[in-house]
């Protein structure tokens, strides 16, 4: 806290866009120190997607029917977008837990006597989940380099498809900030985040092509935001799994991925700020 409120003393005033990415900052340093102060919340973190490669790759390798190749090399590089997407998004159960925890402890009424932009405590606390996401994604694709994922594409997309995946799951936290701040206690916070995930991730083309599944249960999954994020990794992979649905989603998924992740920010950090005002009168 001592931080937070020498660097907030200094904070001049005038321009108030200026001041909120000073705060907004200073509380995603905060939030940065905790978790090295806390590595096992990383380690952990870690441990769930690295158990996905493996289990994925080598139980369901050689069974799955990808564009009608039933190799297993075919289906690892299939199922590494699908991976990616779902690591990025399942970060939203820890940011909910967090914002839940700081409220459980009464952090809202210490900042709240700051003289700090209101929509900054949580904005510093999604860019903190940000970097951690960051580096789970890193240690993640050398996972999936060593069990024979590869990308067929330059080095630019490539670097584009992490983008989409980082936007993606930094537009998922204010969910789960809007979660943590309508629970009472972290663990709720973390409950609440994941029983809406496993469908949003499972319902989707992550794990296995969309066009085998029912025709009501494809539709769904064509327009679910997940799949859109996942279809555009997929191509700028380069990796196999080329959609045949005709679903606008599936036809631009770049752009669908893109649009979905800004109008999520918007509608639930607009939701999200309020929720802390509301709980900070």
């Amino acid at each position: 806290m001592s931080a937070v409120s020498d660097a907030v003393r200094v904070t001049a005033p005038g321009n108030p866009i200026g001041q909120s990415v000073r705060d907004s900052l200073v509380v995603a340093k905060r939030n940065l120190i905790r978790m090295a102060r806390i590595p096992e919340v990383v380690i952990f973190g870690l441990i769930q997607p690295i158990m996905f490669v493996v289990l994925f790759s080598y139980v369901f390798g050689g069974s799955m029917d990808i564009g009608g190749s039933t190799s297993p090399q075919v289906y690892r590089e299939f199922l590494m977008a699908g991976i990616f997407a779902q690591t990025v998004t399942f970060a939203t159960a820890g940011a909910g837990a967090g914002i839940a925890e700081d409220m459980h402890k009464g952090l809202i009424d210490r900042f709240r006597s700051l003289p700090m932009a209101r929509g900054a405590v949580l904005t510093g606390r999604t860019l903190a989940d940000l970097v951690q996401t960051a580096l789970t994604l890193l240690v993640l694709a050398v996972v999936a380099l060593l069990v024979g994922w590869r990308t067929h594409t330059s080095i630019g997309e490539v670097l584009a498809a992490f983008g989409l995946l980082l936007l993606t799951g930094y537009a998922f936290t204010w969910i789960g900030a809007v979660i943590g701040l309508s629970v009472r206690t972290p663990e709720a916070a973390t409950s609440g985040g994941l029983v809406w995930l496993f469908p949003v991730t499972f319902v989707s083309n992550a794990f296995v092509d969309s066009s085998n599944m029912t025709p009501w249960l494809r539709h769904i999954a064509d327009w679910n935001p997940f799949s859109a994020t996942v279809q555009a990794c997929r191509e700028l992979f380069g990796n196999p799994g080329v959609s045949t649905s005709e679903a606008w989603p599936m036809q631009h998924p770049v752009w669908a991925s893109l649009i979905y992740s800004v109008l999520i920010i918007v509608f639930f950090r607009t939701l999200a700020v309020r929720k802390y005002r509301s709980a900070a009168a």
